[in-house]
């Protein structure tokens, strides 16, 4: 062996430490150093991990396994090292010794001698292994086994001296970021906008490769992404989770933080090819909570496979209790501004149900008082749906979708005949409206869908009526189509004395579009097109 005579190669362990950029660039000239004074063949870094297992986190030999080979508890003689703190040395046929234990996945018989040597943390107790092979038979004298064992505690000193300098540098640095990102966040009264800044400026202010926020939508149980500052489209079209899906559902249905050493090898993370293509690695989790009420989840991917210390942990459980306040509080002051809008937007729609009663009572061609208020009290509740989804939906607007779904229970239990059997059908996109635009859409399906009961079932006794709603450039398509009787030959939709269908053509006209009912294929289909305002 070539055995260490002077302090100089030491030296060089400690000039690695003081110029690394990294820990991960420290762990690999750390191991390569070792090669090049110590007068091995290889060498390899193992971390204590979990429950006393150890993971390669530097190598010579295999660096492309580096953070993916793990070692359980007391498995083969580094398993042992770890748990004892005593060395081992075996000077030739080590491969062949009963405790010795091949890498998962190796099979590199090709060495006779292995040292394996504890790394020791301030604790007396070891942090990891230092792993010495060489290809042929190690002839070593007792001052050099020594000397071996002086390299593992410099290595040892150089690796606790960084951690500790890391962990110091970080926390400053981690204190002012909480505070910068807090500050700014709490600034801001929009909830989308609160979200971008928290993604942004906390990826920029920990350096973190990517960092989204997933809000908790109850009624479906799943976990909905709403920021990123990842550009990739791929990324920012990623599908909901369900609660207890994936880590982002853990951590939400365990309410505590989850962290996932390596995103590309984790059996539940969802979408490993995205992973590699964005450059992702380490990940954690934190869970937005409200008096211990899940909001969402704050996810953190960094570029390297890292450990994440207790106080930044600490750091973003404090931002995404921050985050979550402010969330809510902006959601209290847009719910403020819109109450203040309904009571605004229901004196209108009291004006409109005045003006429908007038245009009603101009055709009074009612065969009782009876049929008049039915059709009084269907337009009444075609309007009291959209105030009551508001209420239960995203705070100012509604999906056509779910007016279209409370319309059609509204009129199964109070239109159809009990000697009528008509299946209903609720199809497409759930395109979301402001207000106004959802009660004029609500007071149009109502009509149409009252229409095609009354007059496409007259002598048909039983078919379907389907609901379809699309979204193609911002304008929107409904059709309703029923499967009952067909349209009489010649008949024009514009020239009907049926006021349900003027109101609808009324309306169709309000709303910037156009109204048109044909037989198409069997059915008769009713078709409103209008522009989508984004706006109220």
């Amino acid at each position: 062996m070539a055995e260490i005579t002077s302090a100089s190669p030491y030296l060089a362990y400690l000039d690695v430490a003081a110029h690394a950029d990294s820990r991960e660039e420290l762990l690999s000239d750390l191991v390569a150093t070792c090669v090049s004074n110590v007068g091995c063949d290889s060498c390899d870094i193992l971390y204590r991990d979990t429950g006393d297992s150890l993971v390669l986190r530097a190598s010579t030999a295999y660096p492309e396994f580096n953070n993916r080979f793990k070692l359980g508890r007391g498995v083969g003689l580094a398993g042992k090292v770890l748990l004892t703190g005593e060395p081992i040395f075996l000077t030739k046929g080590a491969v062949k010794d009963p405790g010795y234990t091949q890498y998962p996945g190796i099979d590199d018989n090709s060495f006779e001698a292995l040292v394996i040597l504890p790394l020791m943390g301030n604790s007396s107790q070891p942090f990891g292994v230092l792993v010495f092979r060489r290809q042929n038979a190690w002839k070593m004298s007792p001052s050099a086994k020594r000397r071996l064992i002086e390299v593992s505690k410099i290595i040892s000193c150089c690796l606790r001296g960084y951690n500790a300098a890391y962990q110091a540098g970080a926390q400053i640095n981690r204190l002012g970021a909480l505070s910068e990102v807090s500050k700014t966040i709490a600034t801001s009264p929009y909830v989308e906008e609160i979200l971008q800044l928290l993604v942004n400026l906390t990826a920029q202010q920990f350096n973190y490769r990517v960092c989204t926020v997933r809000l908790l939508d109850e009624n479906r149980g799943e976990l909905v992404l709403r920021a990123t500052q990842a550009q990739a489209k791929a990324y920012q079209r990623k599908r909901a989770i369900k609660l207890g899906e994936s880590i982002a559902g853990r951590a939400i249905a365990e309410n505590r933080p989850i962290i996932v050493r390596d995103v590309r090898i984790e059996e539940d993370y969802i979408g490993h090819d995205l992973a590699v293509e964005q450059g992702l690695r380490s990940m954690v989790c934190v869970p937005l909570t409200l008096q211990d009420k899940p909001v969402g989840v704050l996810s953190c991917y960094t570029s390297e496979v890292r450990d994440f210390l207790p106080d930044e942990i600490k750091a973003l459980e404090t931002l995404a209790k921050t985050a979550a306040v402010s969330i809510e509080h902006a959601k209290l002051q847009v719910r403020n501004t819109l109450m203040q809008e309904m009571h605004h937007r229901v004196k209108n729609n009291l004006q409109q149900v005045a003006s429908l009663l007038r245009l009603q009572m101009r055709h009074s061609n009612y065969k009782s008082l009876e049929e008049a208020l039915n059709d009084c009290l269907g337009r009444i509740l075609a309007i009291a749906s959209v105030h009551d989804l508001l209420s239960r939906e995203d705070l100012d607007h509604v999906g056509i979708r779910s007016i279209a779904d409370t319309l059609v229970h509204h009129q199964k239990s109070s239109l159809m005949l009990p000697d009528r059997q008509i299946q209903f059908q609720v199809r497409g996109t759930d395109v979301t409206l402001n207000m106004s635009q959802a009660t004029q859409v609500a007071l149009v399906l109502n009509e149409l869908i009252q229409n095609a009961m009354e007059h496409g079932f007259k002598q048909t006794q039983s078919g379907e009526i389907h609901i379809n709603v699309e979204d193609k450039d911002d304008e929107i398509s409904v059709w309703v189509s029923n499967s009952g009787d067909t349209l009489p030959e010649g008949f024009d939709a514009a020239a009907a004395s049926n006021l349900g269908l003027k109101i609808v053509d009324n309306l169709a006209r309000a709303l910037g579009g156009k109204y048109k009912m044909a037989n198409v294929l069997g059915w008769t289909v009713s078709e409103v097109k209008f522009p989508r305002i984004t706006g109220e």
